[in-house]
Formats: C-alpha cells, sequence, structure tokens
C-alpha cells in the first residue's frame, strides 16, 4: 500500500491546458509565384487608389520626412494596416509582397530607393510614438482606413500589369534581386539579343 501511495505521488499530474481560441493565421499557397488568384484585388486597388489620392506631397508633409516619394506612399498603403494594429486581413498574403518585391524577382526585384525610404518612415514613426507623438502613426492609420473605404468601389490594372510596371521602373527605384541589380529595359534587351 505504501509503495502505490508513492507511487501515485510520483507521477506528474497533468493539468487540463485550455484551448488556445482559434487565431487568424496565414495559409500560404503551394507555390512560389504572385498570381493573381492570390490577391484579392479590390484590396490592392483600394492601396494603390489611397496612396494616388494622398499624393506624396500631402503625405510627405502629414508625415514631416521630406523627400518620401509616390511609390514608397504605395508601399505605406500596402503596410499601414500590419503597422498602425489594425486586425489584417490574412485572406491575401501575397499582396504585402507587392510593397517591396522579393530579392528572388518574385513578384519584382526590391526597388532599393523605396524599401530604404519605407524603413526610414517607420523608423520616424515609432520613435516619435513611444515618445507620445503619434501623428505619423496616425498617418498611417488615416492610409488604411482610405484604402479600405475605397476598396469598395476602386478598380484598376491586372496583378500582370502592376507587376510589369514594376519591372519597368526597377532600374529606376535601385531594383535589384540575388540575380544582381535591375539593367534599364533597352539594356536588359540588348543584353539578351547579344547573348542570343
Amino acid at each position: 500500500g505504501e509503495l502505490a501511495a508513492l507511487e501515485r505521488c510520483a507521477e506528474p499530474t497533468r493539468r487540463q491546458e485550455p484551448e488556445q481560441p482559434l487565431l487568424p493565421h496565414l495559409v500560404m499557397p503551394a507555390h512560389h509565384d504572385v498570381r493573381e488568384s492570390d490577391v484579392v484585388m479590390h484590396r490592392l486597388h483600394g492601396n494603390i487608389a489611397a496612396a494616388a489620392d494622398r499624393g506624396p506631397t500631402d503625405f510627405a508633409e502629414l508625415l514631416l520626412v521630406p523627400g518620401v516619394g509616390a511609390r514608397t506612399v504605395r508601399a505605406l498603403a500596402l503596410v499601414a494596416e500590419v503597422v498602425h494594429g489594425a486586425p489584417c486581413r490574412f485572406s491575401d498574403p501575397g499582396r504585402f509582397s507587392l510593397a517591396h518585391g522579393g530579392k528572388d524577382r518574385h513578384p519584382f526585384p526590391v526597388p532599393l530607393k523605396v524599401y530604404d525610404e519605407t524603413i526610414g518612415v517607420l523608423k520616424s514613426a515609432v520613435q516619435k510614438a513611444k515618445l507620445g507623438r503619434d501623428e505619423e502613426i496616425g498617418a498611417l492609420r488615416r492610409l488604411d482606413d482610405q484604402s479600405r473605404q475605397v476598396e469598395r468601389y476602386v478598380t484598376g490594372p491586372s496583378l500582370k500589369e502592376i507587376v510589369a510596371g514594376e519591372f519597368d521602373q526597377s532600374h529606376l527605384l535601385g531594383g535589384r534581386s540575388v540575380f544582381g541589380w535591375e539593367a534599364a529595359p533597352d539594356t536588359a534587351s540588348a543584353e539578351r539579343n547579344e547573348k542570343a
């Protein structure tokens, strides 16, 4: 009896862990490239339209960060819902890749100038928010709010056209991938013809 009592005491007691509530999560497709079926196009069009409507001049003044270009505002519109703490819509994670591309050129090469400007704006916003000055975080919140409002009715180009435009502008924006710097479209086609 003594031995049975000791064995019972030595057994680890199992606590009933409360079940974790179902949290939003990303379900990634089985392919690497970003396809139109991976993106909720009305959200993407809303992001692009909100960025165009705000305009780089107004947005730069609002953020008090000089030199923020139109393409950076578009990148900020795509990441704004993540930055200011709004509930993210996880049904189309491919949309976020259109903010800064990918190092393997999918969906397009990383535009380093845009990437650096975006990081500068976000660093500034976070640093000022820590000091109790949340104007920049508020600006990102308003940009996201505007994106969500206009996405209900705005239309725009197809994903293929958007990505083609990014490739066309890549050399101007410091486009880079693991394959190197992006050349101007005329130079790239001339180099391909020489190799052929």
